[in-house]
């Protein structure tokens, strides 16, 4: 969701007095980077599940207030459509059976929701892209009614001139239209993957996390249909860096794979904040320095891919955690768990390789993996150590799974634990099945969009990893 604010109008010296907390907090965080005063705990695990709220005929339905209201949940909070919620939850240490834990309890609070949504004549969907939503659903009064997002649509359109927001896809077929606000986002629906990592693993654990990017988005792609139109495998990727854009340039772009490798220091990455990015949300808090208020609800108006976020462990040591935003949600909850398991293995293993793969494998080579595999899906082939190309799935099933293996293992996660989540991860790999693929499929076949979605929920209602669906 984002960190909610009090106001939506913003006067001048709003900007100016964040401006002045902003780097006070930057020169704070570096300060105590320096004298070593962030955490060195054991990684743990995070999740934010994002979801739709569907009517009886599989169209978004703008009431997720009432419903959160009857769920009662405090791991569920409204996201910036009425038509989406969030599920959140706790952190963990990743050993033993933490992934079994992650996926009981999302499970356990996935149908609490369910059933919410059935006593409400409503269902509920965890998929990338929507199929059926409707150009019309995405208008400012399906807005959710939180000052954030009021505030963050009135100052992408002030960054923009009040210019509409222009959206060109080309996929396997073409999408171009303008839209005149922010709206858009709410089409673009994650698993996001939460890793708090040791301040002398931080470095080597975010260039992990943007050179996997491309083979695990492969890997996870769910999102192929927008707006009645086949695009790429995980349309998401460009609906949300256009949703938000206020510059042509990587270097202002809101939403973006990045520029370059973080060299020596996490803290490059909110230093380039600080340089590059205008200030979206000027609240200004009546909150201490240490709490890095202003400087966590910059870094919140800024959506790498790759996110690095500070927050802070319950004895009040400030941490780094790493956002990896790249995987849609759906189509399942184990598949979900599956992905965040590889996920973690493949990037502590990469993060402690004698030699750093961002050594060997120029970043340029890994943003191009990014996008070729965010259109291609399993299709795409990716340039890997010394230039050489490799099609995503041999790589995937050859190198990165063994290696996510081995990663797992150096985070003492239990042997049982490893062969289970990563057999899903494998027979997906070996079926060449993922939520795009297995949505293809059921369109060749002959099934209009709203048949193949009511029964990718009724799959997905199974319990079943997409790789043991019916194609």
């Amino acid at each position: 969701m984002g960190q909610e604010i009090s106001n939506s109008f913003f006067s001048r010296d709003d900007f100016e007095h964040f401006s002045d907390r902003l780097r006070q907090e930057t020169r704070l965080l570096h300060d105590w980077i320096k004298q070593g005063e962030l955490s060195e705990g054991h990684y743990q695990a995070g999740f934010e599940l994002e979801a739709w709220l569907l009517d009886q005929d599989l169209n978004p339905t703008a009431d997720n207030e009432h419903f959160l209201d009857k769920l009662a949940n405090p791991m569920a909070v409204p996201e910036l459509a009425q038509f989406n919620f969030e599920l959140n939850g706790h952190h963990r240490d990743i050993r033993g059976k933490a992934f079994t834990a992650l996926y009981q309890e999302m499970a356990g609070n996935w149908s609490q929701c369910q059933n919410t949504a059935e006593k409400l004549g409503l269902k509920i969907a965890a998929i990338g892209t929507l199929p059926t939503a409707r150009l019309d659903d995405f208008n400012i009064n399906h807005m959710s009614q939180m000052q954030r997002y009021r505030a963050l649509n009135q100052q992408v359109l002030r960054m923009r001139e009040g210019k509409p927001l222009i959206f060109k896809i080309q996929g396997k077929e073409t999408l171009n239209f303008n839209h005149p606000d922010v709206m858009l986002e709410a089409a673009t629906t994650s698993f996001q993957i939460h890793l708090r990592m040791p301040l002398s693993k931080s470095v080597r654990l975010y260039n992990a996390g943007k050179i996997i990017a491309g083979p695990i988005t492969a890997l996870t792609a769910n999102s192929p249909y927008f707006l009645g139109k086949d695009l790429w495998a995980e349309s998401r990727i460009p609906i949300f860096e256009q949703s938000v854009q206020v510059g042509q340039s990587d270097l202002t772009k809101r939403v973006s794979f990045g520029i370059r490798y973080a060299n020596q220091s996490i803290m490059e990455v909110f230093d380039s904040n600080l340089a590059r990015y205008p200030i979206m949300l000027p609240e200004v808090m009546d909150e201490p320095p240490e709490s890095l208020a202003h400087l966590r609800l910059h870094n919140g108006t800024i959506w790498r891919w790759n996110r690095p976020l500070v927050g802070f462990d319950e004895d009040g040591t400030p941490h780094f955690r790493l956002e990896h935003r790249c995987v849609p949600a759906g189509p399942s909850l184990l598949d979900s768990i599956a992905n965040a398991a590889f996920f973690y293995g493949i990037v502590a293993y990469l993060a402690e390789t004698e030699e750093p793969y961002e050594n060997q494998i120029p970043f340029h080579n890994v943003r191009d993996n990014f996008y070729h595999c965010a259109y291609h899906g399993y299709e795409a082939e990716v340039l890997w150590l010394n230039g050489r190309r490799w099609p995503v799935t041999e790589l995937l099933s050859r190198e990165l799974v063994p290696k996510a293996r081995q990663g797992l293992l150096k985070l003492q996660v239990d042997e049982s634990e490893i062969s289970f989540w990563l057999e899903i991860i494998q027979e997906r790999i070996a079926r060449q099945i993922s939520g795009a693929v297995w949505q293809r499929h059921h369109v060749a076949r002959g099934a209009s969009l709203k048949l193949m979605l009511s029964d990718y929920l009724q799959n997905q209602a199974s319990g079943l990893s997409v790789d043991q669906w019916d194609l």
